[in-house]
């Protein structure tokens, strides 16, 4: 009887994608990251904490852009960590698995269409 967990013919199941997953949430916590100093910047520089001053902030391009760039991120690293939670911790039937993650994909993505239409609303 043959060993399949070893050598180039071994059995890999559950979320073992390696350095793409790894450097995906590693960049994406980048992103966030130098957000949050930019919204720390802004907040310690301002001088008007009015619906006015926060609005004036947001009514540039490059700071909708931003915002956007930074849910993207948030968006995908949520991603990469549900998809593997689903994949190694929940429940091994292929079916559940594969229902979780539409799902969750699914929210994602209306999320996404969300933050696009609050930072662009007219």
């Amino acid at each position: 009887m043959a060993n399949n967990n070893i050598g180039p013919k071994r059995l890999v199941v559950g979320a073992h994608y390696g350095l793409r997953d790894w450097m995906g949430q590693r960049v994406t916590a980048i992103v966030m990251a130098l957000y949050t100093v930019i919204l720390l910047v802004a907040f310690l520089t301002g001088k008007n904490f009015s619906y006015e001053g926060w609005a004036g902030l947001f009514s540039h391009q490059w700071f909708k852009l931003a915002t956007f760039v930074t849910f993207v991120s948030l968006l995908y690293h949520a991603w990469v960590g549900m998809r593997n939670i689903w994949m190694d911790y929940v429940t091994k039937s292929v079916a559940a698995r594969l229902v979780l993650q539409v799902a969750t994909l699914l929210w994602l993505v209306g999320c996404a269409g969300w933050a696009a239409q609050i930072i662009w609303r007219v």
